[in-house]
């Protein structure tokens, strides 16, 4: 069983640690010896070209798939030794491919964090509390006037946002964004960095990972960088230490300039000119 009193989660405190893990789908190998380590208040992004190994090194920091080899220790358990159900409600997930099927309102998505359901379980009814925790929420991510809208007809930057919602009201210790700006126009986009950007404020603790292949969506407030290639990291540690041309270039087999301005980074690829006789 998972105590959520544990320790963990004080600023500094390992919180996800993947150490040589290897993993197999079929004869495939995706992921080749990965070592990752992540520490309460830290704010990471994970960066590298489609098909890299980005999604299935989430799964584990998520405690939903187990490593081939390799130990993975999430908010201080390992993997294979622990009640993932317990232990994955101490774990935020931000997904813009959230499965939900019918139109629950804006408040009832936020509750499902909750229970950690997609829908509204059967007989169970939130305590008032609950429910006003879970306005508090709504309001904090923007959408106050939007409370009781289904959620069919939210905007997609609008369910990015509920969906940030849902994963605080469960007051977790580890926050997974996996592509969270997928399908956002650039006003969607920008409102949904800020709401993220907020929560170094909000929560200090709070360790977070983003996945992303854009450098332009990567939030102002992100420490840390871990750039992946191919199964393998590349690079991993300050954002300003990995985010060079020139380990960009080399992730993404592809020159690339990276640039940083007004805390924002950039990415353009290098025009290559041909040999000229």
């Amino acid at each position: 069983m998972i105590d959520s009193r544990t320790e963990t989660g004080k600023v500094g405190e390992a919180v996800l640690e993947i150490s040589d893990v290897t993993f197999r789908r079929g004869q495939t190998q995706i992921l080749h010896g990965i070592d990752l380590h992540v520490r309460a208040g830290e704010h990471w992004v994970l960066i590298g070209p489609n098909g890299a190994g980005k999604s299935t090194l989430l799964s584990f920091a998520s405690a939903q798939v187990f490593p081939t080899s390799g130990t993975v220790d999430v908010l201080g358990q390992r993997m294979g030794r622990v009640e993932l159900a317990a232990l994955r409600r101490l774990i935020g997930h931000v997904n813009p491919r959230h499965p939900l099927r019918s139109d629950l309102s804006v408040r009832e998505v936020v509750l499902t964090g909750l229970t950690g359901t997609i829908e509204r379980p059967l007989r169970w009814e939130p305590e008032p509390a609950e429910i006003a925790q879970a306005d508090a929420l709504i309001a904090e991510v923007g959408l106050n006037s939007r409370a009781e809208a289904g959620w069919k007809v939210l905007s997609q930057g609008e369910r990015g946002r509920a969906l940030v919602a849902r994963a605080l009201i469960a007051d977790p210790q580890l926050l997974l964004f996996d592509e969270p700006t997928t399908g956002l126009d650039v006003a969607a986009r920008e409102q949904l960095l800020e709401t993220i950007d907020s929560l170094s404020v909000r929560s200090p603790q709070l360790a977070t990972l983003l996945v992303t292949h854009h450098l332009e969506e990567i939030p102002e407030t992100t420490s840390h960088a871990a750039l992946i290639c191919q199964g393998r990291l590349t690079a991993a540690g300050a954002i300003d230490e990995v985010l060079t041309s020139e380990q960009v270039s080399a992730a993404f087999d592809h020159p690339i300039e990276v640039g940083y301005a007004d805390r924002r980074w950039s990415a353009r690829a290098i025009r290559q000119t041909a040999a000229v006789g």
